[in-house]
This record gives C-alpha cells, structure tokens and sequence, in this order.
C-alpha cells in the first residue's frame, strides 16, 4: 500500500491504484476540485471528510491520515515506551538504538511519532554524556520545534539545550538560553513539574546571586519541598516485563498500558531526585547569602542528604549533600556538627569524587581554623587538611572544558592557606582555581574573583 510522506501523496497514490478519477473519489458529497486541492497539499481534509475518502479508497482513516496502519503505530508507540524505560531504568545506550529503530521506521510518513523517538535520542545521548551528539540533536529538534510546533514543544527543548550547554562549558550560551525560558515560563506561572524543575536546576548552575533566575529557583524549592524517596523499582520492572510478555502474546495494547503504568510508577522518583538535587545545591549557594534563614537552609539540605542516603546508587550525591550540609552547620556555628559529618564522609567507602572529598577536607580545615585561637598545634592540623585537600584536587581526572566543582574548591582553598598564613600555597591554588574555569595565565599572586567559583 502507498505511503508517501503526505496526506494528498496518499490520496493520489491509492486513487491511482485504483485506476479512479478524481470525479469518482469526490463522489456526489465532494467536488473533484476539492479532493485536487487536498492531493496537491492545499487542503487537509477534516476528520469527517478522511473518513469518507478512506472508505472510498479501501484503506483505514489512519493509514489516509498519518502513513501507517493502526498495528503499526500502536507497536510504534510500545516501542517508544519500552525505550523510554530503557532510558530511565536501563542502558541509555540501548535507549539510543532503539529511539534510532523507531526514527528508521516511523521516517517521514509518520512526523510525529519520528519526532518523538528523535527527542528521546537525545535525551538517551545526553544521558550518556556525551554532550557534543546531544547539543547537535536538540538544536535540530528545536528548529523543528519552530518549524512544526504541531509535533514538539520548543519550551522543553530550550531547557534541554541549556542543560548540555552548561555541562559542555557554554555558561554565557546556557545562561541566554535559560534566560528565554524563564521567560516563557514565568508567563505560565509555572513553578511545578518537570519543565519547571528541569529549568531551576539550570539557572542554578548559570545565575548570579540575587538574581532573577535564583529568585525563580527560590519559587520552585519553596513550592516543591523535597518528598521522601520511595524506591519503586521491582514494580517497575515487573510492569516492564508484563509489557514485554504481553507483546510476544501479540496483545500490543495491553502492553502499551503495562508499559505507561511503568513509566508513571518511576516518575515520581525520578522528580524526588531532581528536588533533591536542587535542594542540596540550593543550600550550599544560599548559605552564604546575607538574610538567608539557616534554619530553612539546613532543612532542605537533610532533606536532600535523606534522600540520597536512601538510594544505592546516588552514593556519590549522598557525599556531597553530606558535604553541603556540614557547611551550613559550619556556617551557623556548630563546629561539632560540622566536624563530625565531613569525618562521615571520608570514612564512606568508594563515594563521591576526589572534588567531594577534597570539599570535606576543606570543612575540617575550617573548623580547625575556628578552634586554633593561636595554637601551634591547631595550625598544624588545619593546614594538614588544607594539604590533603591540595593532594585530592590535584589527582582529580582531568575533565575537558570547564569544571566549575574543581574550581570552587580551588578557590576555596586558596582562601584558607591565606587564613593559615601560607601565600606560595594560596597563589598555586588560585591559579588552578583559574585553570579549572578555561583561564590559563602565567600571572602570580592573582587573586580569583568569587563570581568564577560560585
């Protein structure tokens, strides 16, 4: 059967497989003129009139209307979704293969269900991190986006695109492109939801305090909070293999439904994490704000703490939020507390990154500063820190482009050798503190702006 790319391609190929004229498709309810206005593209016949023409031509109103067959797109749409889990609770790179089948096979008979499977291509790619591949899929599917806003959202697109290109070390271009969509939207007065999550944790990561951006952030952490997480995964993947077996029985529309139960168990978790994530890096930015109330700061960070301490596999997330939470105990004074979560830190077993750990030894630095009150002996143990944390960054992986984790605690630690009286060691850390942010200078004694490590 004919399925060329448009609708009056489908007309004029089935009417002339059946050796009719136009005059005889028109009928007595439609004029020949009308059905070489729909086969030239001019027109889109209306549902009822789809109906009409595919009954004359002996084919589905589906097929007429979209380039394939109802078998076709439901087993188009099981695929999808089964790629979606894939992507979520499985291999994004087996995620990727099969959003690129589906691509293949939906092709341009049918632009909607290709337009999906290309949008989770690149979701599947950027989770995968690899950033370049992401970047170039997004911006096509955001032309397409302009082009036919009938088949994809450009709003979502937008706060992808500015994710991969702050992850790539594109701030000013992530920071234009989060601008747009705070835009957009703060005309919905959206602050829930994925869109609305997704784009705080962007300006997060591209604002600068006191900022519209962070104002927004604000808004979401606010009317969010962070849920408990609550880990769904054996229901999720006994749905997901339900799905499966109901589509080796032939029964598509069963799995279809097994295979949405799927996805809809997963996502709130997936947005507990996201909250979390926001949370954790909501409290480290806003506890060294003025009139921030740390007592609100120090609940979303145990929160978040919670959260990831709850979940096997965000064990690197668990570091850091403990890491986060040690300095707003630091930053309201309790140097016990402060002291005791860095030391948990240290001794938790193939978590976090060397950054991390570097990041707790600074917090015991500090607190050893706190206490030395002139101490020989204090001094010693805070710079025996400040050195451990040196050796730390300094056998971190090297990461291409901007690393603006390696930068902050550079900075950081150049702060704290000047507080322990050690100015060789404090130049050396500022001038890696400007290495990590892309600025590679023979200037010494050059003290970074905060602005490069926020």
């Amino acid at each position: 059967m004919p399925s060329q790319g448009t609708i009056g391609d489908r007309v004029r190929g089935l009417r002339l497989s059946r050796r009719m004229s136009q005059a005889q498709l028109a009928g007595p309810d439609l004029s020949d003129s009308y059905v070489s206005l729909i086969e030239s593209g001019k027109r889109t016949p209306t549902p009822v009139v789809a109906r009409l023409l595919a009954e004359r031509l002996g084919c589905t109103t589906e097929f007429l209307l979209h380039g394939i067959e109802p078998r076709q797109r439901i087993d188009t749409e099981l695929g999808l979704r089964h790629a979606e889990l894939e992507l979520h609770h499985g291999d994004p790179a087996v995620a990727a293969e099969r959003f690129g089948e589906i691509v293949k096979a939906a092709g341009e008979e049918n632009a909607m269900l290709a337009a999906h499977a290309r949008l989770g291509r690149a979701r599947a790619l950027e989770a995968q991190g690899m950033t370049g591949p992401a970047v170039e899929a997004f911006e096509r599917l955001r032309r397409e986006a302009t082009a036919h806003p009938e088949r994809l959202a450009n709003l979502p697109l937008t706060v992808a695109l500015s994710r991969c290109y702050r992850h790539g070390g594109d701030v000013l271009r992530a920071r234009d492109l989060a601008a747009a969509a705070l835009t957009e939207v703060n005309r919905l007065a959206l602050t829930q939801g994925e869109i609305a999550v997704d784009l705080a944790a962007s300006l997060l990561e591209t604002e600068a305090p006191h900022s519209p951006g962070l104002a927004f952030v604000r808004r979401v952490v606010q009317d969010n909070g962070v849920p408990a997480a609550v880990s769904r995964d054996e229901e999720i993947h006994a749905l997901w293999q339900a799905s499966v077996t109901a589509a080796e029985g032939e029964d598509s529309s069963l799995a279809v439904r097994l295979a949405d139960d799927a996805i809809a168990a997963g996502r709130p978790a997936r947005m507990t994490v996201k909250l979390a994530c926001i949370a954790m890096k909501w409290s480290r930015l806003a506890s060294a704000f003025d009139g921030e109330p740390l007592d609100r700061v120090r609940t979303l960070a145990t929160a978040a703490s919670e959260v990831f301490g709850s979940l096997s596999r965000h064990g690197h997330d668990h570091a850091e939020s403990l890491v986060v939470l040690a300095s707003v105990e630091l930053k309201s004074g309790d140097l016990e507390g402060a002291a005791r979560l860095s030391a948990s830190v240290l001794d938790l077993p193939g978590s976090g990154s060397r950054v991390i750990g570097a990041g707790a030894r600074l917090v015991l630095a500090e607190v050893a500063l706190a206490r030395s009150h002139g101490s020989h002996g204090s001094h010693d143990t805070v710079l025996s820190h400040l050195h451990a944390a040196r050796d730390l960054l300094s056998g971190s992986d090297p990461v291409s482009g901007v690393n603006r984790e390696s930068a902050r605690a550079w900075r950081r630690l150049g702060d704290l050798y000047g507080q322990a009286g050690a100015p060789e060691e404090q130049t050396s850390a500022y001038r890696k503190a400007l290495e990590a942010v892309g600025v590679h200078s023979v200037l010494v004694g050059v003290t970074v702006d905060s602005a490069l490590a926020r």
